[in-house]
């Protein structure tokens, strides 16, 4: 797979002309849009003007960044101008933004070409991306099995080489389950360090925007164009960003890496479990030190975010509760329930939020550098499939055995990065999360390039891969 770093120097050294990259990103998105349906809408004419644009500026010496030129796309919740926004629900059918999304803005100051807007599960409420309205999204290695979600296309688009990048949005996992389960890289960023302006959201407070890539160094690229603050956003950070700069060789040396036998590696498949030990054994041997550390207390923590994202979710839909008819039968009653949450409950379950983040802070982040796990304890059920058999013989839900891994760092608001850890003896692959403290992105995205330096494993195509 040719990496959007490895894109960017082709087009520096003359090697190949954006025009080029995007007819051709234009072309095998389309061919396998019948198989995997990642896209919902192609921008076709805006993106071979936007291409042509960037080899002018190429030609007169103009250089925005890594990014220029690079065919991107995004999922359908991030406003566009010149496209429809609908996220991916027949509610939102034909919604025509008059305006860009923060995100939007900065991708294309920063020289990128949007070649369309990806599917995803409808209104971002789900894991499966099998959308009751626009067909299911289906798994580059696997197309009987989900991409993940609810940024399902965009998972399946970068495993499949069809973009060198697409946003996705993260509330409680959406953006490392689809990295998890299409064998890419995916970095939830530190809550508000990406502006959510113009963004369509789900849970106010959970809800984080970043990358999916096929390498930790392109997730960088992309952060650093489109991270820092936004006064447009009532919940972007205020402290000024500082560009992620991943040295050629990222040393380990004194590295404090935690791991948690307690949680974070107990009831998941024992082939993902050996994977993280043995990435584990390679981090320590490449000059980190190991911290054991006992988390069980991070169930609670998912716990909370059972009961502030149906409520922030059943907000988000009031106005629309006259046409809650036309939302697809998985996705209602998750709302109907959000609506059921008291207030006193929601309330008590944000304090108790910020009672963690502390404690996250003395019993994490005061110890170690980084936290690995893995995304998810499971590789990519089948389409259609309803639960799962976890080795404790124990029957769950797809859903909260997708996310049970994931949701917690949302509710801490850490940044919390997904990359290919391996393959399972299905052939799917398995992935690594690596997890730090608030706005240290630097480290997460460090430690996940050295790794994907080592083994090179994103250099295994998927078997749809165009």
């Amino acid at each position: 797979m040719t990496t959007l770093l490895e894109a960017a120097a082709l087009l520096r050294s003359r090697k190949a002309s954006s025009l080029e990259l995007t007819q051709d990103s234009l072309s095998r998105s389309k061919k396998l849009q019948p198989q995997l349906n990642a896209f919902l809408t192609f921008t076709e004419d805006a993106a071979l003007a936007a291409a042509r644009s960037a080899d002018a500026d190429f030609a007169r010496g103009l250089d925005r960044g890594p990014l220029q030129g690079i065919p991107v796309a995004v999922k359908d919740l991030f406003y566009t101008k010149s496209a429809p926004t609908t996220a991916g629900s027949k509610i939102f059918a034909g919604f025509q933004p008059s305006f860009d999304a923060a995100v939007v803005e900065k991708l294309e100051a920063a020289g990128a070409v949007l070649t369309g807007k990806l599917g995803m599960h409808e209104l971002a409420f789900g894991i499966t991306s099998n959308n009751a309205h626009y067909g299911a999204i289906r798994n580059p290695w696997d197309p009987t099995r989900i991409p993940g979600g609810s940024s399902g296309g965009s998972g399946a688009a970068v495993a499949a080489g069809l973009v060198f990048a697409a946003m996705g949005s993260d509330t409680g996992g959406s953006i490392r389950i689809p990295a998890s389960y299409c064998g890419t890289a995916g970095l939830k960023p530190t809550y508000g360090l990406v502006s959510r302006y113009g963004t369509m959201p789900l849970g106010f407070s959970l809800d984080h925007m970043g990358p999916l890539a096929p390498t930790s160094r392109d997730c960088a690229a992309v952060l650093n164009a489109i991270a820092g603050p936004d006064p447009r956003d009532a919940y972007s950070a205020s402290q000024p960003f500082s560009p992620v700069n991943i040295p050629p060789v990222p040393s380990l040396t004194g590295l404090r890496i935690a791991f948690s036998e307690e949680f974070l590696l107990e009831s998941i498949d024992p082939e993902i479990k050996a994977m993280v030990e043995s990435a584990l054994r390679a981090f320590h041997e490449w000059g980190a030190t190991l911290v054991p550390l006992k988390l069980g207390w991070l169930r609670d923590v998912v716990a909370i975010s059972h009961v502030i994202l149906p409520a922030e979710a059943a907000s988000v839909l009031e106005p629309h509760l006259g046409r809650r008819d036309e939302l697809g039968s998985e996705i209602r009653p998750l709302f109907e329930a959000g609506r059921l949450i008291p207030a006193v409950d929601y309330l008590q379950a944000q304090k108790l939020r910020r009672l963690y983040r502390s404690k996250a802070q003395a019993e994490i982040w005061n110890h170690c550098d980084i936290l690995l796990a893995p995304s998810t304890g499971i590789t990519a059920p089948k389409i259609g499939e309803q639960t799962v058999t976890l080795p404790s013989g124990l029957d769950v839900e797809v859903r909260a055995a997708s996310t049970l891994l994931v949701r917690a760092f949302n509710v801490l608001g850490v940044p919390a990065h997904s990359t290919i850890g391996g393959f399972h003896s299905s052939g799917l692959p398995m992935s690594l999360q690596i997890v730090a403290a608030p706005f240290r992105e630097a480290a997460v995205l460090a430690a996940g390039a050295r790794f994907e330096q080592e083994t090179g494993h994103y250099r295994n195509p998927a078997p749809f891969a165009a």
